[in-house]
């Protein structure tokens, strides 16, 4: 997927024979592609929490935290992963269905990470501040990865200081 980027979706045969498995080995795991991209997304985000939970460690408070939380999900922008992150997002596709049904959402395992530090900073709800501001920087991650443009220190600066003044 990285090496078609958006030039064109790979197809299970291709998967396989790049991967130099057969169509049972596949099978076996996934019951098409749209499940391998499910899985390709679910173990990324997984990745990039783990990521974001050891820099936030480093952060000596909540609003630090924060701040580096919303560095961490821009970073996904940058030009090493943002051609990789495309084309795994663009071989989505159909994925809606695939997608709802497996909870939680992409946007939601990331906010579980602002629970904390919101709570510190006295949200009443911090669930639901985190899932606001979860949407609105994954939803700016979209718009950077769309229009290959990283996210410029101004940018990501508006964006952590958006998702605080969720608190006011």
């Amino acid at each position: 997927m990285a090496r078609s980027g958006m030039a064109s979706r790979p197809r299970v045969a291709d998967i396989v024979a790049e991967a130099g498995l057969s169509n049972d080995a596949f099978y076996r795991h996934f019951r098409s592609k749209d499940e391998l991209v499910a899985a390709i997304l679910e173990e990324g985000t997984e990745r990039l929490r783990s990521y974001l939970s050891h820099q936030m460690a480093k952060a000596d408070t909540p609003r630090d935290r924060v701040v580096v939380w919303v560095e961490g999900i821009l970073s996904q922008a940058d030009s090493e992963s943002s051609a990789t992150t495309r084309a795994v997002l663009w071989n989505m596709g159909g994925m809606n269905q695939v997608i709802m049904a497996s909870p939680p959402s992409v946007n939601a395992r990331l906010a579980e990470l602002l629970w904390d530090p919101y709570r510190d900073l006295g949200s009443t709800d911090p669930a639901f501040d985190a899932r606001l501001a979860a949407n609105v920087t994954v939803g700016e991650l979209s718009n950077h990865l769309w229009r290959h443009v990283e996210p410029a220190a101004e940018d990501v600066a508006r964006i952590a200081d958006a998702c605080l003044r969720l608190l006011l």
